[in-house]
């Protein structure tokens, strides 16, 4: 049934997955008004697993959400679902980088939740490079989430424009203008100044050398989460950058789904 997953979804699709355990379904659910495209990934039998909302990074065709990478997080014992946001795939609307588009990521937990086969009350977030101002943000907006794991993740929109002067003429397209202009807009993106209102664990993942996201990010992230005294773990990696070797990246991604279903 289409929308035997939750009442958000219009429509679903199959689609080849590269892993013969796990099955993959292209979804269309509603946003904000809005058709926005995702992709679910789930073991191929008919039990319960934890929820995993994936966040992927970049924008538009940059970063965008990988069937591996997601059959990965499957393979581990989750329902995984990575929506690509909006405007993007044949979606509606326009993405525009931890602003408005962060309601597909809070649709998409809620969608996770109406799952049949999503356990109570388990479902976990997880953010990639872009992807942490956004799972930081679902957290603090859906209180419910079992925990939070951001990836080499981005925490402060004001360091990613001043660190990364390639970003600049998007960021500036996407958010109005640049941070001296529009301070606001960017303290509006930037979970660090919300971050009293999260109350889930936090498992920060990053490379020390990491030029897209630099290890300033997690350290801020890391500080404010100490200030309220919230419950943080901290992986740092001092020989990596924003993107880890094969076989680590594979031992990772088991060790922090471990620590995700370890989570009382």
């Amino acid at each position: 049934m289409q929308n035997s997953i939750s009442s958000y979804v219009i429509e679903k699709q199959p689609f080849p997955s590269p892993n013969p355990n796990v099955r993959m379904c292209m979804i269309t659910y509603i946003s904000d008004g809005l058709k926005v495209k995702g992709l679910l990934a789930e073991p191929r039998d008919d039990k319960e697993y934890d929820g995993f909302l994936y966040l992927r990074g970049g924008i538009k065709n940059v970063g965008m959400v990988r069937p591996a990478r997601i059959g990965q997080f499957a393979a581990e014992g989750f329902i995984v679902f990575a929506p690509f946001y909006r405007g993007n795939r044949g979606g509606e609307g326009n993405e525009d980088f931890g602003g408005e588009d962060r309601k597909d990521a809070y649709t998409a937990f809620d969608l996770l939740k109406q799952y049949r086969r999503v356990k109570s009350n388990r479902i976990h977030i997880f953010g990639f490079s872009r992807g942490g101002i956004m799972a930081l943000h679902t957290a603090i907006n859906r209180n419910d989430a079992k925990s939070v794991v951001t990836w080499g993740g981005v925490s402060d929109m004001f360091l990613t424009y001043y660190e990364r002067k390639d970003l600049r003429k998007m960021l500036k397209r996407v958010i109005g203008g640049t941070p001296k202009k529009y301070p606001e807009l960017y303290q509006e993106r930037t979970p660090l100044y919300s971050i009293d209102k999260l109350n889930q664990p936090v498992l920060i993942i990053h490379g020390v050398k990491d030029r897209n996201v630099s290890i300033e990010h997690a350290i801020r992230l890391e500080e404010r989460l100490k200030v309220y005294k919230k419950e943080v773990e901290t992986w740092y990696f001092p020989n990596y950058t924003h993107y880890f070797p094969p076989a680590i990246n594979r031992q990772i991604v088991t060790d922090l789904c471990s620590w995700m279903k370890s989570r009382s």
